[in-house]
């Protein structure tokens, strides 16, 4: 009730409109995902397979890869002299301050006509430690960031890259280097990966809601710009109307974009079915045709990255899609303990003769029909048990749909009935899915179900916690 987001998207959604939001920027870090009612879209960010490098040539010609975008006009060969922002530090100073080039942390005496070798250990915007360098007369920046590797900057027309912490070491043994411009290659591999800051889930609030739902381009996305921006404009030059920009709020007008797309094509689509589209046609391969990662480039979950990387044509056409039904919400905001007082306060209006069911509990959002599947408090014994719908949006008539699991070893997942037959457009059949283990579970654990007649191929992912609610 106190989330304004949340409130006007279920009012929206209620007037038949998709609402799209980003998951939030405070990755990689577990349980940080916003936005994450069930009646919301909620998009992660990914890399894209263009880069923006802008390398380092050490005094013996070694060449560190390193990212951001600048027009600087300095000489190629490793002329300049490097001093570690340590080793500049301004009387005084805080060690750690000078490290980070931090204001008034540097000796100008020091600094002036050097590359200086900062650290980004408080995680300060890059163009900080710029101007603070710039100012004193340093010749260039080369900015030590594990986290921003994949994220590119724009520094105009100041010599300045961002390299990982590995590569860090080499540059402070170097005596001299240079900085060069920038160069863009394409079909970067692997891509997409997903970015560091990007939330994560689970999701706390609500619970039993897997989210994020999609994951969309948002790392180094060129877009329009504000045109009065003089911090952005390269020396004599006027202000530009584009820029690099990355963030969840970079990878949402993607799948906006998408979604009315869906909805020119297909008019009468609910929110829902437009979401359901979205989410079980998605990608979970890169470019080199193994699973999509992480920045720590070990496999994504569906806290990181939902049902996938969402695909830009695939939605156009889904095949079957999951209706979640004004009902559903209404039982979600009953299971997550509201009375029918402060549901209508929330919803505005309600059909004539709601009520909350007699079994209400924070287990059972599992149960609405959503695309995908989130379960906590899981008990091996007792199993779960979860029930979904699926609506025929194909447009042909007679169609069988046999259904995959992919599962862990750990947990038993079964699927009734395991062939779902639609006669007509429109037609709706349902499922059950049980889930039960041998032994507790020691840590979250993963999969999905997927229908397919050939044709379509719709996937679900699912979550399985035995964590309990505090």
């Amino acid at each position: 009730t106190d989330d304004p987001i949340a409130l006007g998207a279920f009012h929206a959604v209620q007037h038949g409109i998709t609402v799209v939001c980003s998951a939030g920027n405070d990755g990689p870090d577990p349980g940080t995902v916003v936005n994450a009612a069930p009646w919301i879209v909620t998009v992660a960010a990914s890399t894209i397979d263009r880069a923006f490098e802008s390398d380092v040539v050490l005094g013996d010609n070694t060449v560190i890869k390193g990212e951001g975008i600048n027009f600087a006009n300095i000489q190629k060969s490793p002329v300049y002299p490097i001093v570690y922002g340590k080793s500049a530090k301004k009387k005084d100073a805080d060690v750690n301050d000078s490290r980070n080039c931090n204001t008034n942390s540097l000796d100008q005496e020091l600094v002036k006509g050097k590359i200086v070798v900062c650290e980004n250990l408080d995680k300060t915007y890059a163009n900080e430690h710029m101007d603070e360098v710039k100012q004193l007369g340093g010749i260039g920046v080369v900015l030590i960031d594990y986290d921003s590797k994949g994220m590119a900057s724009s520094f105009g027309t100041f010599p300045m890259t961002v390299i990982s912490s590995e590569d860090g070491a080499k540059i402070c043994r170097n005596p001299v280097a240079t900085i060069l411009r920038t160069t863009s290659p394409t079909k970067y591999t692997p891509a997409p990966i997903i970015a560091y800051f990007s939330s994560r889930g689970p999701s706390t609030i609500p619970k039993n809601i897997l989210k994020p739902d999609i994951a969309a381009p948002g790392v180094n996305i060129l877009a329009a710009w504000m045109g009065n921006d003089t911090a952005e404009a390269p020396e004599g030059k006027d202000p530009p109307l584009y820029n690099l920009i990355s963030g969840t709020s970079m990878a949402c007008p993607h799948v906006s974009g998408i979604a009315a797309t869906v909805k020119s094509k297909n008019p009468t689509w609910s929110p829902s079915a437009i979401r359901s589209a979205i989410m079980t046609t998605a990608n979970q391969i890169n470019n080199l045709k193994a699973p999509i990662t992480t920045e720590k480039g070990v496999a994504a979950t569906p806290y990181d990255f939902g049902a996938g990387e969402v695909s830009p044509t695939g939605p156009l056409q889904p095949g079957l899609v999951y209706e979640t039904t004004a009902i559903d919400y209404l039982n979600f905001l009953c299971h997550h303990g509201y009375n029918i007082t402060t549901i209508k306060t929330i919803a505005n209006a309600i059909p004539d003769g709601f009520t909350c069911p007699k079994e209400s509990s924070i287990d059972l959002i599992s149960n609405i029909n959503y695309p995908s599947i989130a379960i906590t408090n899981f008990n091996e014994k007792a199993g779960r048990k979860v029930n979904r719908t699926l609506t025929n949006v194909a447009g042909d008539g007679n169609s069988v749909y046999t259904v995959t699991i992919d599962s862990p070893a750990n947990l038993d997942v079964k699927v009734v009935p395991n062939k779902l037959q639609f006669t007509k457009n429109g037609d709706k059949s349902s499922y059950e899915v049980s889930f039960s283990a041998a032994n507790p579970l020691k840590e979250d654990v993963f999969g999905s179900i997927a229908w397919s007649n050939g044709k379509y191929k719709v996937r679900s992912p699912f979550a399985v916690s035995s964590k309990r609610d505090n």
